[in-house]
């Protein structure tokens, strides 16, 4: 495993990495001392400039997540809500085939190791408020006002 220290618009994140899949993407929550980053990792920080910068939709990283089956679906389903779109968490708890699980959905959308590119910003409350986020809430908002700013019709 590697560390890298990307320098977000919002504070320093960690990105852990493999030599063939990013592990993790995470708020940094103390100062921490990455190495250079290198192969995989300069990826990464190029596709993660690009979406701040509102030029990249979607990322093409190669993932590798260590979650229950559960978590997993929640995951593919996060994938898949379209760039400056977003769902309820009752809408990813059909998507994946458990109506009534939306209260599970909402904790493996708390466990996503990989925020922003496994985009859990994108799940909201049922009556549309911002709910829970790593990140924060103001992070949050910010992420889904560059996503409708930028969105291509």
């Amino acid at each position: 495993m590697k560390t890298a220290v990307y320098h977000s618009p919002f504070g320093d994140m960690e990105l852990i990495y493999e030599e063939d899949a990013v592990t993790a993407l995470k708020m940094a929550d103390k100062e921490i001392a990455g190495e250079a980053p290198e192969g995989l990792a300069l990826k990464a920080f190029r596709q993660l400039d690009e979406y701040f910068q509102g030029k990249r939709k979607t990322f093409d990283i190669p993932l590798r997540t260590h979650g229950t089956v559960f978590q997993e679906k929640v995951w593919a389903a996060l994938r898949a809500i379209p760039y400056g779109e977003v769902r309820s968490y009752k809408d990813v708890a059909e998507a994946i085939g458990h109506p009534k699980a939306y209260r599970a959905v909402g904790m493996a959308n708390n466990a996503n190791p990989v925020f922003i590119i496994v985009p859990c910003h994108r799940v909201i409350g049922a009556d549309g408020s911002l709910t829970g986020y790593g990140g924060g809430l103001p992070m949050k908002k910010a992420l889904l006002g560059l996503e409708k700013n930028h969105r291509i019709s």
